[in-house]
């Protein structure tokens, strides 16, 4: 499958399924966001959709086989990475489904660029509000500066090694899937100070969630006048509030919300049916 070398040596893996009007895959899994973790989803869009739409699903940065510096996250080079992919291909303009964090990213995609997003589907939203806060996300990252602070940069570069996926392994730290496949890369981990390093990884977390509630890349305010319709697929839980899915809903234009059992084993056909419904209804 397709790689694309971005500016500061980023390498961007992406796959396309089908044919047909595009449909841009942001998978869930916060530092973790693959596309393989689409097969864990209720419904994995590549095999519902890539019957009638171009779909396209990608690795974000430091995640599955898209290796990237050990720099501070920001959602701006994301957001690039995005769209070049969406160049590489072609494609002018697509809609767009993100799960998790993917929604985040979907929210930032769009105030940068509006003009080249149709439709969002936002499954299982992130999120500040009354059920939860931002330590609630900053948590993952608590393992991460404990085994550098306690064990030193060796045992970091060791427990990237023995599983380089940072969903499953928090201590190996968000650089870990390339720590665990590149030699020279985990040697230059290795050789970072203790303090250096925890400094990089509060600076990877504030910007991975930053205390900007409620969405995290976007405004209140921006969300009131968001230019791109919206199918809102609700969480439960505190990294998915209802109350978020819910807020979208009743104050972003264009914005509808599926009831909160969307995921119930015995409802996902119809879900299916609808978010599909509600691309081909926005296709141009």
């Amino acid at each position: 499958m397709p790689t694309l070398t971005r500016p500061d040596g980023a390498s961007i893996h992406y796959e396309v399924h089908g044919g047909g009007y595009p449909l841009l895959l942001i998978a869930p899994g916060g530092v973790s966001s693959e596309v393989r973790f689409w097969g864990l989803s209720p419904f994995n869009p590549i095999t519902e959709f890539a019957d009638e739409f171009m779909v396209i699903a990608m690795d974000q940065r430091h995640a599955g086989a898209s290796p990237a510096p050990a720099r501070l996250w920001d959602y701006a080079d994301s957001a690039a990475d995005q769209l070049a992919v969406l160049d590489a291909i072609g494609v002018e303009r697509a809609h767009v489904m993100g799960g998790c964090i993917g929604c985040a990213h979907i929210w930032k995609l769009i105030s940068v660029a509006p003009a080249r997003v149709s439709a969002a589907v936002s499954q299982n939203p992130v999120g500040l509000d009354e059920s939860n806060t931002p330590g609630t996300f900053y948590a993952m990252f608590s393992e991460t500066m404990r085994l550098a602070r306690a064990e030193g940069m060796a045992a970091v570069a060791a427990a990237a090694e023995s599983n380089g996926l940072f969903v499953q392994n928090n201590a190996a730290g968000p650089f870990s899937q390339r720590i665990h496949d590149d030699p020279a890369f985990r040697a230059e981990i290795a050789n970072m100070t203790v303090e250096g390093y925890v400094a990089l990884i509060v600076r990877f977390r504030d910007g991975m969630w930053p205390d900007t509630p409620p969405y995290f890349t976007v405004s209140d305010e921006w969300m009131k006048s968001c230019p791109v319709p919206q199918l809102v697929l609700p969480g439960s839980d505190p990294f998915h509030p209802t109350g978020i899915a819910r807020r979208i809903c009743r104050e972003a234009p264009g914005a509808r919300c599926l009831d909160i059992d969307w995921k119930e084993p015995a409802n996902v056909p119809r879900t299916v049916a609808t978010v599909r419904a509600f691309l081909q209804e926005h296709t141009p």
